[in-house]
């Protein structure tokens, strides 16, 4: 994992499997609109083709470990959504690379993938977040250890596979369609 930026979510219930967000780069009100992530339920997520899973990503690791959390709303309150959250895949693209220092979303949308484990998120970014928000993801840990995981635990296909994924560009022929007339 090579890139991390922060990624303020919100997000929006479409049914009890299906959740869409909109992604911005800080919780002020200057944040910058930077991607868009769909999650689905674990039941969603194995009805997928095989090709499609790997564009998906686990959220048990974010969850479990306190690093994924909803700011201004209660521990309890936060813990019951999270308890959904734990057993959920995503899917995510950002379209504005703010960690390059672009002024504009430039280039291809990028899929991001997710932490899977411990020692993969940047020390800064923690410690900023704890600050900015006043918390310890340390004790947020500690108090999610019950969570359970994905019934059938993260699949192999999920989390790119194990693979690093790249969003490439390529030309096609694009023929004229025929005249309707």
């Amino acid at each position: 994992m090579t890139r991390q930026v922060e990624a303020q979510h919100f997000c929006a219930h479409q049914n009890e499997e299906t959740r869409q967000c909109l992604i911005y780069d800080s919780p002020k009100k200057d944040a910058r609109l930077i991607g868009l992530e769909y999650l689905i339920s674990e039941n969603l997520f194995l009805t997928l083709a095989d090709e499609e899973k790997p564009l998906w990503h686990s959220h048990e690791y974010e969850v479990k470990s306190g690093v994924l959390f909803i700011p201004g709303i209660l521990g309890l309150i936060q813990r019951q959504d999270m308890e959904k959250v734990c057993e959920t895949y995503g899917k995510v693209f950002h379209f504005w690379q703010v960690d390059k220092g672009d002024n504009l979303p430039l280039g291809l949308p990028q899929l991001m993938m997710a932490l899977t484990r411990d020692g993969q998120l940047y020390d800064e970014l923690g410690k900023n977040a704890e600050k900015q928000l006043g918390i310890s993801l340390a004790e947020e840990r500690g108090k999610r250890e019950y969570m359970k995981r994905t019934t059938h635990g993260n699949h192999p296909l999920g989390n790119g596979g194990g693979k690093v994924l790249k969003t490439e560009l390529r030309e096609t022929e694009c023929k004229p369609a025929d005249s309707f007339l």
